[in-house]
């Protein structure tokens, strides 16, 4: 008698012969399995196991990161921070002296440049600003190699002396990650951007042994969301990833500081004015550091992969004027902080972190603005006790406590989030008792900044000057909104000369049901859907390419309305290439899957400028075609 066959949830496998000749089907259920993959993506439970395990992964990176930084950095300078050694010569390299920080940003920059230019170029720069377009434009979306290339380019580039920091690499770094790990589950757009933020926070928590900064970091600038939902993920991975940062990097405070203690109440208003005058230093730091970038673009005019090699002569030559600007500084802002500098001195290393940050991050190295803001403001602070100590003795307390102050409260002119950097000084130092000052300091700071430079911060800035707004704004009307707000990044090309089992291959592995077809010249060749390569298996066509079996299809603009790309649509019948009218380069990808996002979203303010200044011109061969980006 014959068993019965397998539920559809069911796999079979190979029938055993019955005595009687009648198949039997042995099946191997995968009902549970397919119950625990709808947990993990729709209910709350698998949201927060998905949170720990971004977390850890998150954590893991953070410590493997530092270990990049302090193994470069003693490759590079021969010591395991040359900002603690400033002016020390190489020990392997005695013969140069001093001078081997002129050749250091170059031997650097040869590596990291090709690096990034050729597997990840979204890596280039400071980090941040990319995640916070992922999340707002992308739907979380984020390329796992990132994570990889970042670590790599940003540990070679602060090794090399880049005068840069290490949250912003370590925010993309748990980014990445977290985004990967939503991806490969399918996770939808809403919980993708949860687990975005939850490695951003888990790589701050671990990287700064933050937690709660982490979290605060990951809502306030990354999510700008303060749910329910969002925040039990967040809190999970950054603990899981603090608890991991701990046993390995131990539990230790960012600076060593002495006890501080307000003098007098009078003494608030000192505060308040180092918090105004933070605001403007922030503000300033920020246009700087786009202004010597714009500067940088203006007057290169070389490849890409050998700008940061170059534009390292210049790095290096500041580095052996101060070398205290070598890397991130943390040794050279604790002798600030313990009030050890004169006055002019401070006013020098203020101005020349501004410069060496501007320059590490417009001659396109990798590494973050947070540090140096904390640098900055550093200095900032330790000038002001300088200049009120002998203005008015007796009346101010120690310089640390104007020195931290001055800290939280330039991040916050530069980055415009308030609670992140109550948080984050507070974490940093371990001082409750400087809290109430900075409070002060810096909600003065961020309301002063906010004054000053209108919408623009650090991180936004980058994004504001492509033509990218991330604050909602009122729903468009059909007629206004253009491919470049819908498309998303093209997906991995055909090869023209692909056989038909490499092309079932791919529909399998794959939801795309079209998929485009690309040469070696990265000129489009058609595109081909999954029922004909169904059909041509059927009819026996062994011997079929994907160039055979490509439909000739139009390519979109991405200036072009809508309107007309959806009548372009209905009337291909497939999903259709988007490309650059300039260069012909394909940028995008465009189905009505897109259009009904942007429709059922309804969060494209009226006007929304296009994002084509993201895209990237196609490299001549066809592993290189530029697949994340969409004409933004």
């Amino acid at each position: 008698m014959q068993r019965p066959v397998a539920a559809i949830d069911d796999v079979p496998s190979q029938p055993p012969a019955q005595p009687g000749g009648a198949p039997v089907t042995v099946t191997l259920p995968r009902r549970a399995l397919v119950r625990v993959a709808d947990g993990v993506r729709g209910g709350a439970g698998g949201l927060l196991v998905l949170a720990v395990l971004v977390g850890a992964g998150a954590g893991v990176g953070a410590v493997a990161f530092r270990w990049l930084v302090g193994t470069a950095t003693l490759v590079f300078s021969g010591h395991p921070d040359y900002a603690a050694v400033p002016g020390a010569p190489h020990p392997q390299l005695p013969a140069l002296g001093r001078w081997f920080v002129v050749l250091a940003p170059v031997a650097a920059g040869l590596l990291y440049g090709p690096l990034v230019q050729r597997f990840a170029r979204e890596a280039r720069g400071h980090g941040v600003p990319e995640v916070m377009y992922a999340v707002a434009r992308r739907g979380g979306r984020i390329r796992g190699r990132v994570a990889v290339v970042k670590a790599v380019a940003s540990a070679l580039c602060i090794g090399g002396g880049g005068s840069v920091g290490r949250e912003g690499p370590i925010v993309q770094i748990g980014s990445a990650l977290g985004s990967t790990v939503g991806q490969r589950i399918r996770l939808p757009e809403t919980r993708l951007r949860l687990l975005v933020a939850a490695g951003a926070a888990g790589g701050i928590s671990a990287t700064f042994n933050t937690p709660i900064a982490g979290v605060f970091f990951a809502l306030e600038l990354i999510l700008g969301d303060f749910a329910v939902e969002s925040f039990a993920a967040v809190v999970l991975a950054a603990v899981t990833a603090a608890v991991i940062g701990r046993a390995v990097l131990g539990d230790v405070p960012f600076l060593d500081l002495p006890p501080f203690h307000v003098v007098s109440a009078g003494e608030y208003l000192l505060f308040a004015a180092l918090g105004l005058l933070a605001a403007l230093v922030g503000v300033g730091f920020s246009r700087v550091l786009y202004a010597v970038e714009d500067l940088c673009d203006r007057l290169w005019r070389g490849p890409e992969w050998l700008r940061p090699a170059v534009g390292g002569l210049l790095l290096g030559g500041l580095l052996l004027v101060l070398p205290q600007m070598y890397g991130v500084g943390y040794p050279v802002l604790g002798e600030a902080v313990d009030g050890r500098y004169a006055l002019a001195f401070l006013l020098v290393l203020l101005l020349a972190k501004v410069l060496a940050t501007s320059l590490t991050i417009g001659i396109g190295g990798s590494g973050g603005v947070f540090a140096p803001s904390l640098f900055v403001g550093g200095m900032l602070g330790a000038a002001f006790a300088a200049v009120v100590h002998s203005a008015l003795p007796g009346l101010a307390g120690p310089t640390g406590a104007y020195a931290l102050v001055g800290m939280g409260a330039v991040f916050a002119g530069a980055a415009r989030a308030p609670i992140t950097a109550v948080v984050i000084m507070f974490e940093l130092t371990g001082e409750y008792s400087i809290i109430l000052p900075l409070m002060v300091a810096i909600a003065l700071a961020a309301g002063l900044s906010r004054l000053v430079s209108a919408d623009d911060t650090i991180y936004t800035r980058k994004l504001h000057r492509r033509g990218v707004t991330l604050e909602p704004g009122p729903p468009a009307r059909w007629d206004q909104l253009t491919v470049a707000v819908a498309c998303r990044p093209l997906p991995a090309p055909l090869s023209p000369d692909s056989a038909l089992p490499e092309l079932a291959a791919r529909f399998a592995q794959e939801p795309e049901t079209v998929l485009p077809v690309v040469d070696r010249e990265g000129q489009l060749r058609g595109v081909v859907s999954a029922a004909e390569v169904e059909a041509a298996s059927q009819d026996g066509s062994g011997a079929v390419t994907a160039s055979q079996l490509a439909r000739t299809v139009p390519a979109l603009r991405p200036d072009q309305l809508l309107e007309e790309a959806l009548a372009e649509l209905v009337r291909s019948g497939s999903a259709l290439p988007v490309a650059d009218p300039e260069t012909g380069g394909l940028t995008g990808w465009l189905s009505h899957r897109e259009i009904l996002r942007v429709v059922a979203a309804g969060a494209v303010g009226a006007g929304a400028p296009s994002d084509a200044k993201y895209a990237r011109p196609p490299s001549p061969r066809l592993p290189q075609v530029d697949t994340d980006t969409c004409g933004g």
